[in-house]
């Protein structure tokens, strides 16, 4: 292992980890309406999600950095489903607890599936710390486990950071409004990753 390399790594993945973005606002508006605990199994499908988009992006980043059709396509696709997500926030009703509209697992890796942002993450990753653990397809593995890691804590503290919001602000109407502004940067997000595709 390669420890100068790794910090490099770490240095990129943190940051971003952090900074809102699609799972991480997904993560506080479900948190807002559903509570942290009826949260956990979408951020477990995007964990899983992103570990297993970390190992096809690891087998195929030549394919990928050679078809850049095929990922504009993606990242577009990814936009549609962002809007989508963020129009269901934005939208929702305030919800009694334990009801069960709830995004599950499923959600939480069809996400990183169609989320160009993470493919780009993920190929930056594989292709320029592809050898932090060694070569071949161990090390992509482990590069995409370890990232996964750090994605999950962003995830776990995005969530909290709803769940207080929701006890924060329980009366309906500040319920309301949260969802509104979650949804609308949620939006702003779709919006970003499609201006910046245009460059």
């Amino acid at each position: 292992m390669d420890t100068a390399e790794l910090l490099l790594m770490l240095a990129f993945t943190l940051p971003i980890s952090f900074l809102p973005g699609p799972n991480n606002l997904l993560s506080a508006a479900h948190s807002s309406q559903h509570g942290f605990r009826n949260t956990l199994p979408l951020i477990l499908g995007m964990v899983l999600g992103w570990i297993l988009l970390g190992t096809i992006v690891g087998y195929g980043a030549l394919f990928i950095e050679e078809n850049q059709g095929l990922l504009k396509s993606l990242t577009y696709i990814g936009i549609v489903y962002i809007i989508y997500l963020s129009y269901k926030i934005a939208t929702a009703h305030l919800l009694e607890e334990g009801d069960s509209n709830e995004e599950g697992t499923k959600t939480g890796i069809l996400l990183q599936v169609v989320n160009g942002k993470a493919f780009i993450h993920l190929l930056i990753l594989m292709t320029t710390f592809g050898h932090v653990f060694g070569g071949g397809i161990t090390g992509k593995i482990m590069i995409a486990l370890v990232n996964g890691l750090v994605k999950l804590i962003g995830w776990l503290l995005w969530g909290a950071f709803g769940s207080g919001l929701k006890r924060i602000f329980s009366d309906p109407k500040s319920g309301i409004l949260i969802n509104r502004i979650m949804g609308l940067s949620l939006f702003g997000v779709a919006i970003w990753i499609g201006v910046n595709l245009q460059k």
